[in-house]
């Protein structure tokens, strides 16, 4: 609300502020000084002085950051500057409610609301952007909210075993010990979604199957969430075949980065082709991020800007 001073006043418990002003009152201090205003806190609450425009973009920052930490009961690191990004309220259908540690997850960007809106509603989406952007996490998030209501019988998680030169058949160990090195970003996710103790009885069970690409052919997944995962090192043949594995009540999320394609030439890249061959067919939607996108720390995003510079100067990897 507004005050008789022309400052707009925020009512925040002190519990609540302690956790959003940081130790020291460091993201205070950052927002302050990022927008160009002045806060002040007292009695229960914040009052925030400056330019209109820019009050008003404070104020939702502080909505925006007391409400992830009311939803899921924390605040990352990149919480602030996400929120000084996309300070705008979001569209709150698009949160995800999971069982694991991560408990309900917010878009952090205007790019991951398309992308979580895509998922929403289409049967198979395409997510292509860099690394950190919240690709593997969203998508698997996604499939366990999928799982735990009801709305799937099981999650299906693929990733094609060619990276950096190596195949799994040179690798030591079974199966499931040449590609779990592959999918622990995919672990990882399961992780902070599902307890861990629940991810391994459901891989034991099969409720959870991991399993390289190569092993999807011939298959019909029917009532299944299916994940492919580092698409970008398929070929076009390999992306048609697993595609063509949905069955009757499945989705799937297809996700990759095309500036870390490990076939050679990077052109035979699947994911690279594949826009020009889907677009425009109902129930298939194609969700991009970048550098913007980025939820980690402040420094990858300018690394993914420099590469991208490279990148289009060389005409590297162009759709």
């Amino acid at each position: 609300m507004q005050d008789h001073s022309g400052d707009v006043k925020i009512d925040l418990s002190r519990e609540s502020a302690a956790r959003i002003f940081g130790t020291g009152d460091s993201n205070l201090r950052s927002i302050c000084r990022t927008l160009d205003v002045k806060a002040v806190y007292r009695d229960g609450s914040l009052y925030i002085s400056g330019n209109r425009e820019s009050i008003e973009k404070a104020r939702a920052v502080i909505v925006r950051l007391e409400h992830e930490l009311k939803t899921s009961g924390n605040l990352s690191n990149h919480s602030v500057d996400a929120a000084l990004t996309f300070p705008e309220k979001h569209d709150v259908s698009l949160e995800i409610t999971v069982p694991g540690r991560a408990g309900r997850i917010l878009p952090k960007t205007p790019g991951q609301e398309e992308y979580l809106r895509a998922i929403k509603n289409s049967e198979l989406v395409f997510c292509i952007g860099p690394a950190g952007t919240g690709k593997t996490f969203l998508a698997v998030a996604s499939a366990v909210a999928a799982l735990t209501d009801g709305e799937v019988d099981r999650i299906i998680i693929s990733r094609p075993a060619v990276e950096a030169g190596e195949r799994l058949g040179f690798l030591p160990g079974d199966l499931q010990q040449k590609i779990d090195p592959y999918l622990k970003p995919v672990y990882d996710a399961l992780d902070d979604t599902l307890s861990p103790a629940r991810v391994r009885r459901s891989l034991d069970s099969r409720i959870i199957e991991v399993a390289p690409l190569a092993y999807m052919r011939g298959r019909t997944l029917n009532n299944a969430f299916v994940i492919l995962d580092e698409a970008q090192n398929t070929t076009i043949t390999q992306l048609k075949m697993f595609i063509t594995r949905l069955g009757y009540g499945s989705r799937a999320i297809i996700t990759g980065d095309i500036t870390q394609i490990d076939l050679k030439p990077s052109s035979s890249s699947g994911l690279v082709i594949i826009r020009n061959i889907l677009s425009g067919i109902d129930g298939i939607e194609f969700a991009h991020l970048d550098q913007s996108d980025v939820v980690r720390h402040p420094l990858v995003q300018r690394i993914i800007s420099a590469f991208e510079r490279i990148s289009d100067q060389n005409g590297e990897n162009r759709q």
